[in-house]
């Protein structure tokens, strides 16, 4: 099996299990991934991740030009912004994870951090997650401020793996398809924790983040 084949195969494994366990439903969300020679493969628009295709994903090339497959998912344009705004990642997942969207209906915790430190996997897996504000599905205006979010951090030396789109959902990036699932499921979890506890638990000191870091 080819790289190439593989990546397929390995997209429509995470869209599958990600739709089974409900971190997307219906049509929503979507995965894309950067291959060597920097074009990309991505889901096709509405569709299910839970019934992928591997011969009928998107490729698009560097140029942004559709080489072949079903007509590419629109967020390609925000996928490839983040791509480009971060060099270490291969794969960006976007979802619409059902405590994370609530979350942002109900109030994060702040516009730098939509959720508190409460667990040490969080730390070590997913770190910061700023909040970009509303915009409307496919606006440009997000990719903007997605970008712009992604370099404040990189400033302090704090490399982002995800952002919250409100009201929308997360996109989450990595090295693979593996371990970008990971990092969603890992803030999808915080997430759900933070809603459930009542009293609020107290996050993690500074000092136990260092540690952790």
């Amino acid at each position: 099996m080819s790289t190439a084949s593989a990546l397929r195969e390995e997209v429509c494994r995470v869209g599958r299990s990600l739709f089974e366990r409900k971190y997307v439903h219906a049509t929503a969300g979507n995965i894309s991934v950067r291959l060597d020679d920097g074009s990309f493969l991505i889901t096709p628009t509405d569709a299910c991740l839970g019934f992928l295709d591997p011969a009928r994903l998107a490729v698009v090339g560097a140029d942004g030009v559709q080489i072949n497959g079903d007509r590419a998912s629109k967020t390609l344009a925000l996928h490839r912004r983040i791509y480009a705004a971060a060099p270490g990642a291969r794969c960006v997942i976007h979802s619409h994870s059902t405590h994370l969207v609530a979350l942002t209906l109900q109030g994060v915790l702040s516009s730098d951090d939509v959720v508190p430190p409460i667990t040490p996997y969080f730390v070590m897996k997913v770190g910061h997650v700023p909040l970009i504000p509303y915009h409307r599905p496919g606006d440009p205006a997000a990719a903007d401020a997605v970008v712009e979010r992604i370099a404040r951090f990189a400033v302090r030396g704090t490399p982002l793996r995800a952002v919250m789109l409100d009201r929308l959902g997360p996109n989450v990036w990595h090295d693979s398809p593996a371990a970008a699932m990971a990092v969603l499921e890992e803030l999808e979890e915080t997430a759900r924790l933070w809603m459930l506890c009542s009293p609020k638990p107290t996050p993690l000191t500074e000092a136990q983040i260092d540690d952790l870091r």
